[in-house]
């Protein structure tokens, strides 16, 4: 709980206080931690994403609740905090993607969309009369090689080679620290995913509320259905 004198600097997303922290942003954080756990890793073969989805109450289709969203041809992303500001950052990187497809004839880069996107982010922290995304977002694909970006409400950008963002985020990374290892094989790097899910909730992993998606080495994206995500949850670790 932040102290009452910061009352005056926490109404308005242009004002900085005295320590020069905008307030509004780090409340955007807070939205992006109380979030389900989102996980990307890359490995030889591409990058996996695997989302946590919290479905509240057993009358809710498990479907409509998603986590994670196709780009492009080649590029996916999982989002973690309000799911209506990942839906329009999600439509926002669609039309970057392509816009540059249309003018260039080719695939947006990775890293150039992911910048687009927190540009984008970032302006809604800059100006009055707005308020930051609640989100941040895993954004994966594959050009010449994987590469596997987090935003983050303040509009940064930070590159990884495997990460999570909300409310598992420090446990998650405290296992890859020890688990993660250079070239993975798909199929590994989903099981790892999938392990380090597990470590981060206390609710049971089902294909209810778990989505899994890959973009392999050639730039494709697959979305696992749920038999698939059944068969990888049997399997043992």
């Amino acid at each position: 709980m932040y102290p009452p004198q910061q009352s005056a600097y926490d109404r308005a997303i242009t004002v900085f206080s005295p320590d020069g922290r905008l307030f509004q942003v780090e409340y955007a954080r807070e939205a992006v931690r109380a979030g389900s756990t989102s996980i990307g890793v890359t490995c030889k073969d591409g990058i996996v994403l695997v989302a946590h989805k919290r479905i509240s109450s057993s009358l809710i289709v498990g479907n409509s609740h998603e986590k994670l969203f196709e780009l492009d041809q080649h590029a996916m992303a999982a989002s973690s905090g309000l799911v209506a500001d990942a839906r329009k950052l999600v439509e926002f990187a669609r039309v970057e993607a392509q816009k540059h497809r249309l003018t260039f004839d080719e695939a947006i880069p990775v890293e150039m969309l992911s910048k687009k996107i927190g540009d984008h982010v970032q302006f809604f922290t800059q100006y009055a009369g707005v308020r930051p995304y609640g989100v941040s977002l895993l954004v994966a694909g594959v050009n010449e090689e994987p590469k596997l970006f987090e935003t983050d409400p303040s509009g940064a950008l930070f590159e990884y080679k495997a990460t999570a963002i909300g409310s598992g985020k420090k446990v998650v990374e405290e296992f890859f620290e020890k688990e993660y290892k250079d070239g993975l094989a798909l199929h590994d790097a989903v099981k790892l995913a999938l392990k380090a899910l597990k470590k981060s909730t206390e609710e049971k992993l089902s294909a209810a509320n778990v989505d899994v998606a890959v973009v392999d080495r050639t730039g494709k994206t697959q979305i696992y259905s749920r038999e698939e995500i059944s068969a990888l949850l049997a399997e043992k670790t």
